[in-house]
């Protein structure tokens, strides 16, 4: 018989923070024009307000709808929030009144969730703070900046998630060959090195929880990896994946195309990527989380 906190051990884990759940602009405005009492008063005073989806509600809404659709709940989504419990109260009612089967929830009074991210053996973290996000990848958990966006995906439940390759599935290894040493010189390395499996990057772990959810049951969950790469470069990415055993369910080498159209026809709810002009194109027509990792990063 499977325990209860072996059954855990099994789920997808998804931390995000109520300014990436839900549209706290306005109140975030206030907090930061007027200061920390005029917040919380507009907060006491709204509580009953529900708040409008923020860029990722889309993304959390179909994760938890997952669990429709297979045996035992595999997905679960806390809510990390500089807010006090007092003022996070008008978050909750919003919570509630989308139906989002969120329970547990870190509330802490103007200082950063990031710390209780591994407490909650989460998988992934979601916010618009860069500092917390940046921490959260520092203590080895998949992390992105979610990037202001107005696009909204929310055709069907079908969930379409797409990734770049260097530097957010893979190591950045490769990438730093490439800015250093330009592309005949990456070209000739992946060449080399086409059977020695790429090195894991910070959204490993993410993808191959993903996978683990698509082998149990016929979930409604697509990947897709969209990458700069091209041949010969695509094929030591091709045995990397079979090597982890993780299934991967499209892949797009564009050989330095802009991934923005590509984006758009496969109808990606989210896409990852390390550099953040690739995030701010993106952005006009898929949510787009940037992953601060990596050379291009430092």
């Amino acid at each position: 018989m499977v325990s209860e906190a072996e059954r855990a051990s099994d789920r997808l884990v998804v931390a995000i923070s109520s300014r990436a759940l839900f549209d706290l602009a306005d109140s975030h405005r206030i907090y930061e024009e007027e200061g920390l009492e005029a917040y919380r008063a507009h907060q006491i005073a709204s509580e009953n307000e529900i708040l409008q989806p923020g860029v990722a509600f889309n993304l959390v809404n179909k994760l938890l709808k997952l669990n429709e659709v297979l045996e035992q709940p595999e997905v679960e989504v806390i809510l990390l929030s500089r807010n006090s419990a007092d003022t996070g109260l008008r978050i909750f009612h919003s919570i509630q009144h989308y139906g989002l089967a969120i329970t547990r929830a870190a509330f802490c009074s103007g200082n950063s969730p990031y710390r209780y991210i591994s407490a909650f053996d989460s998988q992934l973290f979601l916010s618009l703070d860069g500092a917390d996000v940046r921490q959260a990848l520092d203590s080895g958990v998949a992390a992105a900046t979610i990037v202001p966006s107005t696009h909204s995906k929310q055709s069907d439940d079908h969930l379409k998630i797409a990734f770049d390759g260097d530097a957010v599935l893979f190591s950045d290894a490769s990438e730093k060959i490439y800015q250093e040493e330009g592309l005949e010189s990456f070209t000739r390395n992946e060449r080399d090195s086409a059977r020695e499996p790429l090195e894991g990057g910070p959204f490993k772990s993410f993808l191959s929880a993903l996978h683990r959810i698509q082998t149990k049951a016929d979930a409604p969950i697509s990947t897709c990896l969209i990458t700069a790469r091209s041949a010969p470069a695509h094929e030591r990415v091709v045995r990397t994946l079979r090597a982890w055993n993780i299934r991967i369910d499209e892949s797009l080498f564009l050989g330095g195309l802009p991934k923005k159209d590509f984006l758009q026809a496969y109808e990606a709810d989210i896409f990852f990527d390390d550099q953040l002009d690739n995030c701010d194109a993106a952005s006009d027509h898929v949510a787009t989380g940037h992953v601060p990792h990596g050379v291009m990063n430092s």
